[in-house]
């Protein structure tokens, strides 16, 4: 009987690609802490704009909490703080898209291996570099910018922790699902992936800063707390996204078990000739859609990729199998 070993999906052995794995978590690490550096430093300016936000904040850390903004001054300021954060990864992401598939999230990475897309080696050595990235730019921030660093997370006022957890656990399964079903999966946008995971991130922060500080990143909850100090609950942002990764990829398995691509077939190609006729055509009862694919003597029922092929394969010769990356890339 033999042995069950772990293999990297292209189905090399475990530690056969340990070089480019390496060279990967080295640019997570980069990406990282641009990330971090970036949006860190848009909720520490929000904060340092208004001082009841820094007496807010500082008061919190004479209580023996980290100082975190959960008290917003403004609709402004949350908008402000979403829109540093989604901003931010938007562009670290697009930076280093083609490198590593910028993921810069120890959750997203996690649930990448949980979907068979990165192997165990690459997924250790990512989660490690993305939790150093984080560090790093809190420590650089604290040491650049005046007064206290005020951008740690912390369940905000009511909450308690079984429902930090959930908050946290269903706003990263959302970027967890926004991740696969744009990078992951294969398709025509899929090169403008960062683009909607960043606006996930966005609308994350909307719901999420108030109540919980939107970490959606255990990253982003553990670099500011090694230099700021822990707060009693951090733990919930250790629990939360993980539970977090399970959900997206449990939610995105289900996806792939009922063939999603079959239930709306061609829905992402930009061939006009597909548009569905018009509302008088149909009220006329003709239909024109086929009418320009048959005078260029091309058969419209062959026009496009048909309901059986899976966009990650356009051949239809290997229809429904997992994402496999290119050496040296996550996604």
């Amino acid at each position: 009987m033999a042995m069950f070993r772990f293999r990297n999906p292209d189905n090399q052995p475990m530690f056969g690609t340990v070089r480019r794995d390496m060279e990967a978590a080295f640019l997570e690490f980069c990406g990282t802490f641009l990330f971090l550096l970036l949006g860190l430093g848009g909720i520490q300016a929000a904060a340092m704009s208004n001082a009841a936000s820094l007496g807010n904040a500082s008061q919190n850390s004479q209580t023996g909490s980290s100082p975190a903004i959960n008290t917003v001054a403004s609709i402004d300021q949350l908008m402000f703080i979403s829109a540093s954060m989604g901003l931010s990864l938007l562009i670290s992401m697009w930076l280093f898209y083609r490198a590593t598939g910028g993921i810069f999230n120890p959750n997203v990475t996690t649930a990448l291996l949980f979907a068979g897309i990165i192997g165990p080696v690459r997924w250790a050595l990512c989660c490690a570099a993305q939790l150093l990235g984080a560090i790093a730019a809190a420590g650089v921030l604290l040491a650049l910018l005046p007064g206290p660093l005020v951008v740690n997370t912390s369940p905000g006022t009511g909450i308690n922790r079984t429902q930090a957890v959930f908050i946290e656990m269903f706003l990263t399964a959302a970027l967890v699902l926004a991740v696969l079903m744009l990078a992951a999966e294969k398709h025509r946008a899929t090169p403008f992936a960062p683009i909607g995971v960043g606006l996930t991130l966005f609308a994350g922060h909307l719901f999420g800063v108030i109540f919980t500080g939107a970490a959606m990143n255990t990253a982003r909850a553990f670099g500011p707390a090694v230099v700021t100090g822990f707060q009693r609950r951090h733990w919930v942002y250790w629990l939360g996204p993980f539970l977090g990764s399970l959900l997206g990829v449990a939610f995105y398995a289900i996806l792939r078990r009922l063939k999603y691509w079959t239930v709306n077939p061609d829905q992402d190609t930009w061939d006009s000739r597909q548009s569905p006729d018009g509302p008088l055509d149909n009220a006329r009862g003709t239909h024109h859609r086929g009418d320009s694919l048959n005078n260029l003597g091309v058969d419209p029922r062959h026009s496009t990729t048909t309901a059986a092929t899976h966009p990650l394969d356009p051949t239809g010769e290997k229809a429904g199998r997992s994402p496999v990356n290119r050496p040296g890339h996550i996604v």
